[in-house]
């Protein structure tokens, strides 16, 4: 991984793949690289540590000429972020070039073999095998009398994956077939733009839309053959496949920083936005009582679940956790979260009348994806019908992988989020679960109608208390931010509903300002963490009216006792007169209220990177769409 460009036409091929790599620049990198063919079948390639800046310098003193060409940011996996580790790679007699993402799991074998031949390697990665795999088929095929062409290079490629294990998107270029692209995937996300006698393959939306707004999504398995006269699409099987384009929905696919300094920023002050357009969709005026919240589902779609399992990682895993809560509290439906990456490999028994959802910001998250069709195969097995796979995927990206796998998707609708630490998306991935909770309470009849409309109500005042919030503490973080020029370790406290938001909140401050943070229950301060402390570790404690309030403020009164200084995220009032430095929140209900307490601590991350200097929207060794396991 991280990000493929793949372009055939008439026009010159390096600029139009800088440009792509630029639109995924937000997914995070350590190198990147591109390599062109002419038509008289001079391959050239260029490779550059760090920034694609770098590449662009140098594609610009030497030049990379053709009008075919493939691109790549990488990061780093197998092999350190050094310019020799950088894609494309190329074959011993550097007539191959390949791009990849994913993970060739059996690289070692297959390198071993290809040693034991004479293979030189010149890089730590598993992806350099690949090149050598398809000159020596390619090499073969001449030998036995083939004409170079592009139908010769799609069938050596097709002989090639089935010796690749894993995950993988990839493109390939040959000298010897100057107008010929092959591109294929398996369990990784690669889309093909289609455009007037030009052709550009990627790996995410971002790279096609200001080339062209159809495109023809690949599915798992299928290999192509991209020239200037058309597009080859087959299936592992080698059959022909015949399939209708499709158009990129929503009109947010390019990145705008608008005034802000950082996308993260500017992602932070849209959720307001988010939040409002969310209402809009699922809570407008005039809903019945026997309907108060508008999902794109029928009834057969809530009908007998008495279960829920969610599959998720990261950020994603953090707001299926408030949602646990919602389902199992509110909604009384008993509900279990799994991370995505370790489900596969101990799930739990199977139990019948189960809705399985999974949770992904990219639609692309390669143990979310992996973790679903596991569960959809073992319970296909399953000889009772109460076992049936049932699934649910929510999204900010519905053309993705994850649409295409399950058969329900929750568009949380966020826009394009650039920075690599989740802001927006998160909100978007709370308001999901608050629309799943109402819908099914309604249904099992656990909250009363007054109960749910009184929710329903609270989310409708939500922007404008979003607007304020984030206002008032994009001056109060940055003021407080300079505090932590030297801090090494920082507790957040959270309890109930609000737990997952101080496993957030340490996120957050872990991603973007490499600053040591950790999220507890409250109340296992005193079981242990609370060894951490001294006047050298800020606790940040995030304490709202409700059931636990009161234990929630006496935990923080442990913290200062011992030195600690003590952040509240809190609505302001003599009980939360104990703390150093509030950070205010409005009063609202504990249903509510992770919607707005996670707010200041965005924020307050956000500032304490970037007034460190830190690179906030891609943070060192982070990647935004996570397509390994």
């Amino acid at each position: 991984m991280c990000g493929i460009v793949a372009l055939v036409g008439s026009q010159p091929a390096a600029p139009q793949l800088l440009e792509g790599l630029r639109q995924l620049e937000y997914r995070g990198y350590d190198s990147a690289g591109l390599a062109t063919v002419t038509s008289q079948g001079q391959l050239t390639c260029l490779r550059a540590k760090g920034k694609l800046v770098n590449l662009s310098q140098r594609v610009e003193a030497l030049g990379a000429p053709g009008q075919c060409g493939i691109g790549h940011t990488r990061w780093a996996t197998h092999g350190k972020p050094e310019e020799r580790n950088a894609h494309p790679h190329r074959s011993v007699d550097g007539g191959v070039a390949v791009v990849q993402n994913g993970i060739i799991e059996n690289h070692r074998q297959l390198r071993d073999g290809l040693e034991a031949s004479g293979v030189e390697f010149q890089s730590e990665t598993d992806t350099e095998v690949i090149p050598h795999l398809v000159s020596a088929e390619l090499h073969r095929r001449l030998q036995n009398g083939e004409q170079p062409s592009g139908s010769t290079l799609l069938q050596a490629v097709q002989t090639v994956l089935p010796q690749l294990q894993g995950a993988y998107a990839l493109a390939v270029i040959w000298e010897k077939a100057p107008g010929a692209l092959v591109v294929a995937r398996r369990a990784a996300p690669l889309l093909i733009g289609l455009g007037e006698g030009e052709f550009l393959c990627a790996s995410d939306t971002p790279a096609l839309a200001g080339f062209t707004r159809t495109i023809l999504p690949m599915e798992d398995g299928e290999v192509a053959l991209l020239s200037p006269l058309g597009v080859e699409l087959y299936d592992g099987e080698g059959v022909r496949q015949q399939r209708m384009p499709t158009l990129l929905t929503g009109t947010d696919h390019v990145a705008d920083k608008r005034e802000f300094r950082h996308f993260m920023l500017k992602e932070i002050h849209e959720q307001p936005e988010t939040a409002a357009l969310w209402v809009s969709r699922h809570l407008p005026e005039g809903l019945p009582a026997s309907m108060p919240v508008a999902l794109p589902f029928d009834e057969a779609f809530y009908a007998g679940i008495e279960r829920i399992e969610i599959l998720a990682c990261g950020t994603s895993r953090h707001a299926a956790l408030v949602g646990a809560h919602l389902l199992e509290q509110f909604a009384g439906l008993p509900t279990a979260v799994h991370y995505a990456s370790e489900f596969r490999y101990a799930p739990p028994p199977l139990a019948p009348n189960t809705l399985t959802i999974g949770v992904t910001q990219s639609g692309e998250t390669a143990d979310t994806l992996a973790a679903l069709a596991m569960e959809a195969q073992r319970r296909c097995a399953h000889p009772d019908p109460a076992y049936a796979s049932r699934q649910l995927g929510v999204t900010n990206r519905p053309e993705s992988s994850l649409s295409r796998q399950v058969p329900h998707i929750l568009d949380i609708g966020a826009g394009v989020e650039v920075g690599v630490a989740a802001t927006k998306t998160f909100t978007g991935q709370l308001l999901a679960f608050y629309g799943l909770a109402m819908a099914f309470a309604t249904r099992s009849g656990s909250r009363s109608a007054a109960e749910i409309q009184t929710l329903a109500d609270e989310l409708r005042m939500l922007p404008q208390q979003l607007q304020e919030l984030v206002s008032l503490h994009d001056q109060r973080s940055e003021a407080l931010a300079h505090r932590f020029a030297e801090t090494q370790d920082v507790i957040f406290l959270g309890r109930g509903i609000n737990y997952p938001i101080a496993l957030e909140g340490a996120l957050k401050l872990k991603e973007i300002s490499y600053i040591h943070a950790e999220g507890y229950p409250a109340g296992e301060m005193k079981h242990g963490p609370i060894a951490l402390l001294d006047a050298h570790v800020p606790v940040v404690s995030i304490a709202v009216p409700g059931t636990v309030f009161e234990k929630v403020l006496s935990n923080a009164q442990e913290a200062k006792a011992r030195d600690a200084r003590l952040i509240g995220v809190a609505p302001e009032g003599p009980d939360t007169a104990l703390f150093d430095d509030l950070l205010p929140v409005p009063e609202v209900s504990e249903w509510l209220s992770p919607l707005l307490t996670v707010v200041p601590m965005q924020l307050l991350s956000y500032h304490i990177a970037a007034h460190r200097g830190l690179d906030v929207d891609q943070p060192r060794n982070l990647a935004k769409s996570v397509t390994v396991e």
